[in-house]
């Protein structure tokens, strides 16, 4: 009895100096107690060893707590058991004579989770284990080697039940080779939940700030199903399409982008309605039924005089006239005099590369001003072209020398500068193709326009 009390202290220190296996990364340690069944073996025969397995026979149980474990997880599906066993034997298979032993054993073995083999299963871990450690019965004692099978299942995130069985077999006659079979309740712990809502730091995304499981630990506050980091709007519930964000019009732009979030609206329009389709929304429309243009704050522009020159464009906005003179009135001049002076504008000819005059030019000039003279009131635009020959810009320059040369010669006998305008044109608008000489001599040319 004395040998007992001092194996079961021995026993219980074991647990508390030890270090304990763990059954997973987020709960590192377990601890466990149970009962144990020893078997010895009934002859070094397969069959006779088979045979002592299955029967339980001689089977050496002591009714009461007998087995303690204390498990450390290590990595990738390995742990470390320590155990301590104590047991009362009494049977041996081939022996009539009456025995009663005291059997003790402390044990460390390394176990593998068949898990990550198979996949996990959540409640039910089988696992295998291999080490070794020292047994004594009736004060023989030796180191022996010890392998089996085992398995865990769970009833929670802590509790479980555990079975064991395996061999043990020493190096020595002292102690004869036997099976050791355990069954107990096994408690793992020392996970970590900083914020406590039930997800273990490690798998916890969020491990300050408590959260949801769905959300490995991150928190939903506005509890839309959507968690707050990827949120847009944490503190108001809203929809999964829209971030996390209501769109209380249904529009399908969120409150927050929404300049009309009371109004259905369009993308396009940050969320507002836009009636008359004009471009301008409504909220800014000042005539919202009513299509018109954003820079009269999408009214129409009014047309004073009804002439289709709107007024903005109308350079006499209270007087009917036509677009070609830019909504004023056409001026005082006969079809006829114009079409005299377009043909007569095309017989002005230049000297080569220069804006004097060829001579005889003068009277188609002089007959130009008689018809200028008759129509006092008409203002005209005079141009000059020239053809591609030689650079743009010298083109350019000499087109225009050529219109202010018929310009000065108007003014010169009569007509009033304020009703002429010379322009050069370059060679930027032919009439003609400047693959030819024809086609070059109809390019260089003078055009005199009625501008009013």
């Amino acid at each position: 009895m004395k040998r007992l009390k001092i194996a079961v202290i021995a026993l219980f220190t074991l647990v508390t100096v030890s270090n304990v296996n763990a059954q997973d990364e987020n709960n590192p340690w377990a601890v466990g107690f149970g009962v144990n069944v020893v078997d010895f073996y009934n002859g070094d025969d397969f069959g006779d060893q088979l045979e002592d397995l299955v029967g339980n026979g001689d089977w050496n149980i002591l009714p009461s707590i007998s087995r303690i474990t204390g498990e450390k997880y290590l990595d990738k599906g390995f742990s470390l058991q320590l155990a301590g066993s104590l047991n009362k034997i009494e049977k041996f298979k081939n022996s009539d004579d009456a025995v009663d032993f005291l059997y003790w054993a402390v044990d460390a073995v390394v176990k593998y989770d068949l898990n990550n083999l198979v996949g996990q299963t959540g409640w039910f871990d089988p696992y295998v284990y291999l080490g070794g450690g020292y047994v004594s019965v009736d004060s023989n004692g030796e180191g022996m080697l010890n392998g089996g099978v085992g398995f865990n299942t769970w009833f929670n995130d802590n509790l479980g039940l555990n079975f064991q069985t395996g061999t043990k077999k020493g190096f020595s006659d002292n102690v004869r080779a036997h099976y050791q079979t355990s069954l107990g309740l096994v408690i793992k712990f020392g996970g970590n939940d900083t914020d406590g809502d039930g997800v273990y730091d490690k798998e916890d995304a969020c491990p300050e700030v408590a959260g949801l499981k769905e959300f490995n630990g991150c928190p939903d506050a506005d509890g839309d199903g959507v968690k707050d980091s990827d949120d847009a709007c944490p503190n108001v519930a809203g929809l999964a399409a829209m971030n996390g964000c209501p769109d209380a019009d249904g529009d399908g732009v969120a409150d927050k982008d929404d300049m009309c979030p009371n109004s259905k609206g369009t993308k396009a329009n940050k969320g507002c309605p836009d009636s008359d389709g004009d471009g301008v929304v409504d909220k800014d429309d000042k005539c919202a039924s009513v299509a018109g243009p954003a820079a009269n704050s999408g009214c129409p522009w009014p047309d004073t005089d009804g002439d289709g020159v709107l007024d903005k464009d109308d350079k006499c906005p209270t007087v009917a006239g036509v677009a070609s003179q830019g909504g004023c009135p056409e001026p005082v001049i006969t079809k006829k005099d114009i079409e005299v002076l377009n043909f007569t504008a095309k017989s002005i000819l230049f000297n080569s590369g220069r804006s004097t005059f060829k001579p005889g030019v003068t009277k188609q000039l002089d007959a130009i001003v008689a018809i200028m003279k008759k129509n006092s009131k008409a203002t005209f635009a005079i141009g000059g072209h020239t053809d591609s020959s030689g650079a743009a810009a010298t083109n350019l320059r000499l087109s225009e020398k050529r219109a202010i040369s018929v310009r000065d010669y108007l003014v010169r006998n009569g007509i009033a500068t304020t009703r002429l305008e010379a322009k050069g044109f370059g060679e930027g608008f032919p009439v003609d193709s400047n693959t030819t000489r024809a086609g070059k001599a109809n390019n260089r040319r003078v055009e005199i326009k009625v501008t009013n």
